[in-house]
Formats: C-alpha cells, structure tokens, sequence
C-alpha cells in the first residue's frame, strides 16, 4: 500500500515529466498549464520576477523563440522530490541551450526550483525559479559541471 506521501511524490513527478516533455515540444499551451494563475517566477534571464501566469507566458515564448531555428537543448538531471498533502517542491539541474545554423552547440547549466500547491485537487506550480551561478567579482556566469 503507497503512503500518501509517495502517491504525492508521483503526482508530482507525473508533472514535472509532463512539463518537461511540453518545454521539448516547445508547446507554450502544455508549459503554462502546469502554472497557477497567480505564479511567482524568477527566471535566470530578463527580469527580476514574473507576476502571473500570462506574463510569464511571454517570457516564455521570448526563451523559445531564441532557440529557433537551431535545436533546443533542455536537459533535467537530478531530479528531487518532496511533496506533503497539499505542499510540495521539485528541485533539478537543467542543462538548457542549443544548436545554432551552424552546428555549434552553446550551452550551460542552471538550477531550477518549482513549489508545488494542490488547488482544488490538482497539482500546480505556484513559484518556480530558475538560477546559474555566477562569479561575484567579475559577475560573470561560471560555466560549471554537476
């Protein structure tokens, strides 16, 4: 018999697949269907936060569009899970760039966080925060390795 801790950490990690496979299929729909209407974000690029989910639609579609007319690259690896009834987080590292015309690969690696809230009996992301460290002398992104 599955806890209801491990029946959540499986719903949890049903949506972080499903999200994933959304980002690769570049389908802007399928991303911003795992967000609550009221997210919080903070991304790696751009802006400071993105306040709600049609803004952070934007930025978005701004990120996949960038990855035209090349291939993306965005890789998850170590993938964490925690999840409690209605509260939960999923932490990974994410290999994120592509392909250019001319075959170079150009890309690095952030850290992602997503906190998950169960609202009305579904699973969605109410904060999510991208991050790449950085030097803080030269403010430079580290081109790191996990």
């Amino acid at each position: 018999m599955k806890t209801a801790q491990a029946t959540a950490e499986a719903a949890i990690r049903a949506q972080v697949d499903s999200w994933l496979h959304a980002v690769l299929a570049m389908d802007i729909e399928g991303i911003v269907s795992h967000y609550a209407s009221d997210i919080i974000a903070f991304d790696a690029v751009s802006q400071l936060q993105f306040k709600g989910v049609e803004v952070y639609r934007k930025h978005w579609q701004a990120c996949l569009a960038m990855c035209r007319p090349g291939t993306m690259i965005f890789e998850m690896h170590e993938v964490h899970v925690t999840a409690g009834d209605d509260v939960a987080f999923a932490s990974a590292l994410i290999r994120c760039g592509g392909t250019g015309e001319n075959g170079e690969e150009k890309a690095g690696w952030m850290r992602m966080t997503a906190g998950y809230h169960k609202l009305h009996g579904t699973w969605m992301v109410v904060h999510e925060h991208f991050s790449a460290p950085f030097d803080m002398e030269t403010l430079q992104v580290l081109d790191v390795q996990p």
